[in-house]
């Protein structure tokens, strides 16, 4: 009996070793009816690339088995047609004289490919820091087995516990607001030793951060947003990886990542030079062009090599994957000009491709209206460019309105500059898909941008929510959330969320502690977002304006019968205006109300005009 139990005990550790010898496959599962066919799966463990794989399931065959530099993986080319029915694969691997199989689910799709519709210029979209938006789960702060594990809040840059269940538990709160989007920071785990709150350091690109919570939370937060009519944007990263990324103790590829030799050896990364320009430039040096793109963004950030065919068809995947798994309404992908721009053009297509009616928004940090309209499907380049991306962000034009705002009023400087900035909107494809935000999770906070002045921020947020554009808010803008005390820091930036964590004597959620101010202006903001959330004239209306002329400008929005008309005033008091210079509109012929009084106007002869924000509405 007892050499029975010892046989069986040798025979089970065999199997058990043997089964062991892979440690992951990615993805790691797939679904039917993609009009891609093809998809490859990365087999990572000890010694695999000499194994031979076996696999018989009908409509999906293996057309390729390849060998990568490292003796630890094997790239499976398999090809998913269109009579390939949902169920379980069988794979088998042969590695000499052992034999064992690895099981893979191929999964129906719950949603077909026209049914995923992206954000657009209908939608707002909120900007969250997970971190520091709301802890509602302490039990997840500190997670034992990674290499950053303890939380503190009076350390801007440490961990303070914001979760995603935080999330959840104030939809309710962001759909009252009238946001229709969610954007958060990455939510993917990012094992590094500090600073790995912020989110883009990812280190397991199909692993959700474990003190953010797990994938099911991730699913629940999408499902639940999408039950409220709000979409999921993810915040993608394809430039670069965390440093302590899993693959970079044992590479795949010799070229897996940029400046491989030096990681390896140990000797100086190179960093990028972040001269943007030289995807447009038609002047560029080779020097400049591969310091750009090859270049590590910081030393703790891997650069990813794109041109790598397999690195570039796993980043693919992964999107995809993601927008599957999380039924998305949205992609952001973070420091767009920095891959391989080939790359990215193909990046995009293939997910237009599968989602015709989806958006991707690109950040280009470039405050020149021709560099970030490079980067627009549809535009006309001069090098034959095409991106396939939908949308990129306008820092053009916040920098327009803040510097109009804060500058004095004279024939160049001041509102004219908002004028002549939109006038710009020739050179875009499509003006409305370019997202607009008053700042971000790496700009200084708007209040502070505004030298802290409320009726001009007031007028910052009428502007981008009235224009012709995708507005995204930031977290905490709604109660003047700001970081004077340290311009440019984005530990403060990045503020706790006054009501996140229990014990906080102010409460935004609950409307406590909250100073008058910040009051007033989180009742401006949330008026002027639920009104925006049924304006179809801002949505998609035809847009005139009207050079600005004493200390005043006008926007004017129009689709069919609703029309809205934003007066934007710069003087300490109120003045009187007269509209004879507004006649191509005929208001008069309409009736109007004032937005945040709801009072009836007649917009005929001459208007009294208040300093900041005046904005009509004849939808009333």
């Amino acid at each position: 009996m007892k050499k029975l139990i010892y046989v069986f005990l040798v025979f089970y550790l065999v199997n058990y070793s043997m089964s062991g010898q892979i440690e992951r496959i990615e993805p790691p599962h797939w679904w039917i009816g993609f009009e891609q066919q093809n998809l490859q799966l990365l087999v990572h463990g000890n010694n695999i690339s000499k194994a031979e794989v076996e696999l018989k399931y009908p409509g999906v065959s293996i057309q390729d088995i390849r060998q990568a530099d490292s003796p630890n993986y094997l790239f499976l080319d398999l090809k998913i047609d269109t009579s390939a029915k949902p169920g379980e694969l069988k794979f088998k691997f042969q590695l000499g004289k052992d034999k064992f199989s690895y099981k893979y689910e191929l999964k129906s799709r719950k949603l077909s490919a026209k049914e995923y519709k992206g954000f657009d210029s209908s939608d707002v979209i909120y900007l969250i820091t997970p971190d520091r938006f709301a802890n509602a789960n302490p039990e997840n702060d500190i997670i034992d087995n990674l290499k950053e594990t303890n939380p503190d809040r009076n350390d801007d840059y440490a961990r303070h516990g914001g979760d995603i269940q935080g999330i959840i538990e104030h939809l309710d709160y962001i759909e009252q607001m009238g946001f229709t989007a969610i954007w958060s920071s990455p939510l993917l785990i990012n094992d590094m030793p500090k600073a790995s709150y912020h989110g883009y350091a990812i280190t397991d690109y199909y692993q959700v951060d474990p003190r953010f919570g797990t994938l099911k939370d991730y699913k629940t937060l999408s499902q639940k947003a999408k039950d409220r009519g709000i979409k999921l944007i993810m915040d993608m990263v394809a430039n670069h990886c965390g440093s302590e990324h899993w693959w970079m103790q044992d590479l795949p590829f010799e070229d897996w990542v940029n400046a491989q030799e030096a990681f390896e050896n140990d000797k100086k990364l190179p960093t990028s030079n972040h001269r943007r320009t030289t995807n447009q430039d038609l002047y560029a040096s080779e020097y400049d062009s591969s310091k750009m793109t090859e270049g590590w963004f910081v030393p703790t950030m891997p650069d990813l090599n794109q041109q790598n065919p397999f690195m570039a068809k796993y980043l693919i995947q992964n999107s995809i994957w993601w927008i599957e798994t999380l039924q998305l309404g949205g992609i952001r992908q973070d420091t767009y000009p920095y891959p391989d721009k080939d790359f990215m053009s193909d990046w995009a297509k293939a997910i237009m491709r599968e989602y015709p009616n989806f958006n991707i928004v690109g950040e280009e940090w470039s405050t020149n209206p021709l560099i970030a309209g490079y980067w627009q499907s549809g535009q006309n380049t001069v090098d034959g460019y095409k991106s396939h991306l939908k949308s990129s962000m306008d820092f053009p034009m916040q920098q327009t309105i803040v510097e109009a705002l804060n500058e004095d009023e004279s024939w160049g400087t001041g509102l004219v500059k908002i004028y002549e900035g939109l006038a710009n909107d020739f050179y875009y494809p499509r003006p409305t898909d370019m997202m607009l935000f008053p700042d971000n999770h790496d700009m200084d906070r708007i209040f502070t941008q505004l030298h802290e002045d409320i009726t001009k921020t007031e007028m910052a947020l009428a502007l981008i929510l009235t224009m012709p554009r995708t507005p995204q808010i930031y977290y905490g803008t709604e109660i003047l959330m700001d970081n004077s005390a340290k311009p440019g820091d984005h530990g403060l930036i990045r503020t706790d969320f006054p009501g996140g964590w229990a014990g906080d004597k102010v409460n935004v959620f609950q409307n406590k502690g909250l100073s008058d101010q910040q009051q007033d202006f989180k009742l401006f903001l949330k008026t002027l977002l639920n009104f925006r959330k049924t304006s179809n004239a801002i949505h998609h209306g035809q847009t005139k304006h009207f050079a600005p002329f004493e200390n005043t400008y006008a926007l004017y929005r129009q689709a069919g019968d609703e029309a809205v008309l934003l007066l934007i005033s710069k003087n300490e008091n109120p003045i009187e205006i007269d509209l004879d210079r507004f006649e191509e509109l005929n208001l008069e012929a309409q009736k109007w109300a004032e937005l945040f009084t709801s009072n009836s106007v007649e917009l005929s002869g001459k208007l009294t005009v208040k300093p900041g924000v005046n904005l009509f509405s004849d939808k009333f």
